[in-house]
């Protein structure tokens, strides 16, 4: 348990030392005590397969040593935050996001590679995998945050427009990834349009909870665990995003309170889905308690 009477960061930084991987205490330093880039690049690495993806419960949900799209999506995320995502990395990536593409040029949620290793019992390994948004927004919103060319966009970057800008019922974690999309692709003003659309929908289906305390009021997404409750700061992660306009300043409030109140004693945030294995909480918590650090960052909390 972390010292009693020290700040959320230095009890969060306890948490870290105590509990994440290499890769997630790199990611501590280089975010939170300047540390140096290099040794984010590294820790990463020991995740990189030779195919250009990324594997080894990267995504702790996803076990086994094979690439898969969602790994690779996480690994450009710790590359974008870094200031690592261009040059020879990125296109190794592009080569194997080709590879493993559906016929509509998008990523399949999971890659039937996977099959024979463990995974989440929600994600089914199928043999000809559709294309899926909430794999492929967040890879194409993060490319074009970045300023990359690759080839295997331009189809990627059709999909998603035509998959967000026609979604009907949705769910949190495809609304946090069209999210990745619409704050990264290049077309502001139909990425503005889009956002507001999704935004309705968000209000529409109380997919954000408004009111801690009142989880009742907001229904569980189908197929989520019980009290998988999305908040306000899960979408609106910083003041720039677009869904920081889709709530009113005391719904932010409300959540950044509630964020920064569900921090437990020994530093470190919960996890709010399902724990199917043994590790996949311990190394899924660090993750989780890094995102709300830099939420509560971007909105001067820390």
């Amino acid at each position: 348990m972390a010292p009693s009477g020290t700040t959320p960061l230095s009890r969060a930084e306890h948490f870290i030392w105590l509990t994440a991987r290499v890769l997630e205490q790199r990611r501590f330093e280089h975010d939170f005590l300047d540390g140096d880039p290099d040794a984010v690049e590294t820790a990463l690495d020991a995740y990189r397969n030779t195919d250009g993806g990324y594997g080894h419960a990267l995504e702790p949900d996803l076990r086994g040593p094979v690439s898969q799209p969602l790994h690779t999506a996480t690994a450009l995320r710790v590359l974008d935050g870094i200031g690592r995502c261009a040059g020879q990395r990125v296109e190794r990536i592009g080569r194997y996001l080709t590879h493993v593409s559906t016929p509509e040029g998008a990523l399949p949620a999971l890659h039937p590679s996977l099959r024979g290793y463990p995974a989440a019992p929600w994600i089914p390994v199928v043999d000809d995998p559709p294309s899926d948004l909430l794999a492929t927004a967040p890879v194409v919103g993060t490319l074009h945050r970045n300023s990359v060319w690759h080839a295997w966009l331009f189809r990627a970057t059709d999909f998603c427009w035509s998959a967000v800008e026609s979604l009907e019922k949705t769910h949190p974690y495809e609304v946090e990834a069209a999210l990745v999309f619409l704050d990264g692709v290049p077309d502001r003003p139909r990425a503005e349009a889009a956002a507001e659309r999704l935004g309705g929908l968000v209000r529409e289906q109380r997919l954000a909870v408004t009111e801690p305390g009142k989880e009742v009021d907001f229904p569980v997404a189908d197929g989520y665990a019980p009290g998988e409750h999305h908040y306000v700061t899960d979408f609106a992660r910083s003041p720039d995003s677009l869904a920081r306009r889709w709530f009113t300043d005391t719904e932010l409030e409300r959540g950044l309170e509630h964020l920064a109140a569900a921090q437990r004693e020994d530093g470190g945030w919960d996890i709010n889905w399902r724990s199917w294995a043994p590790g996949t909480a311990l190394e899924g918590r660090p993750l989780v308690t890094l995102e709300a650090l830099r939420t509560l960052r971007a909105y001067g909390r820390l």
